[in-house]
């Protein structure tokens, strides 16, 4: 793994991407040539959106890299679960992925729960077989900088279902100092000051800033939103201007590791078939 540059004090995950990658290539490669596997994920989305539009656009491209094909839906809601039903019997397809959020939100846990758990890439649904990919993106870049998270103050700032509340699971289950908050709770600035590292995910364009942080904290943003046609992150400018922080950079932080932890999941996947 990469030792942490102090000259840099950036969580790089588009330089720990590039090793993960090639290795998927080879993994990939060798499914085909010696299993007669040829990996495939599946995308549904059912709403129109920049971000989500460009996040489908990313696995594309990430898929053909390592020879994994790619087929997105763009459907209405209504006609979301004969779709998974049907992609849940085609045997071609190793990997299915939900893309949230949905265009009614109040029947997400239902409709990802319809995901074969061997299926669920993306880890959204109860019994999925799979780790969810940004937790473990950021688990790898924060090993890959060899960040110690025993006896430090962790705090999560979002509870959400593909970040905040599978992480917040894993950590108490590690016995880690874990606090989970969001943009509700009344102690969130103290909370934030005090942690040792902090690890953002709420889509709520530059929620956290330089004054909520203490010194030499780790920041990690993985928090995605759309303003003004562009894609941001949790972090106000003013935070990097600091030159006391370790944190991911504006660009090339988690997103890149997330696509390689969704696509280790569909290899996975596919590995675990030529089983079955």
């Amino acid at each position: 793994m990469l030792e942490y540059i102090d000259m840099k004090r950036e969580l790089n995950g588009a330089e720990l991407a590039e090793f993960i990658k090639e290795r998927q290539a080879k993994a990939v490669r060798g499914l085909i040539q010696h299993d007669g596997v040829n990996p495939k994920l599946a995308i549904i989305q059912t709403i129109d959106d920049p971000v989500i539009d460009l996040y489908v656009r990313l696995k594309k491209r990430y898929g053909s890299d390592i020879q994994i094909e790619v087929v997105s839906y763009k459907i209405a809601q209504s006609e979301i679960r004969e779709l998974i039903k049907k992609l849940n019997s085609d045997d071609s397809i190793n990997g299915i992925i939900v893309q949230l959020p949905l265009s009614d939100a109040s029947e997400t846990d239902d409709i990802v729960n319809a995901v074969n758990p061997h299926k669920d890439v993306d880890a959204l649904g109860e019994d999925a077989s799979h780790d969810p990919a940004t937790p473990l993106a950021i688990n790898w870049l924060l090993a890959g900088y060899n960040i110690e998270l025993r006896d430090r103050k962790i705090v999560l700032i979002g509870k959400g279902k593909l970040v905040g509340a599978p992480l917040y699971k894993q950590y108490k289950q590690l016995g880690y100092d874990v606090t989970v908050i969001d943009r509700s709770s009344e102690d969130m600035s103290l909370e934030v000051l005090n942690a040792d590292i902090i690890i953002t995910a709420t889509g709520s364009p530059g929620i956290v800033h330089s004054d909520m942080i203490g010194e030499g904290a780790v920041v990690v943003d993985a928090g995605v939103a759309s303003e003004s046609g562009k894609t941001v992150g949790d972090l106000d400018a003013d935070v990097y201007f600091r030159d006391d922080l370790i944190l991911t950079p504006v660009k090339g932080g988690v997103g890149p590791l997330t696509v390689c932890a969704l696509f280790e999941n569909v290899i996975t996947a596919a590995r675990n078939s030529t089983h079955i």
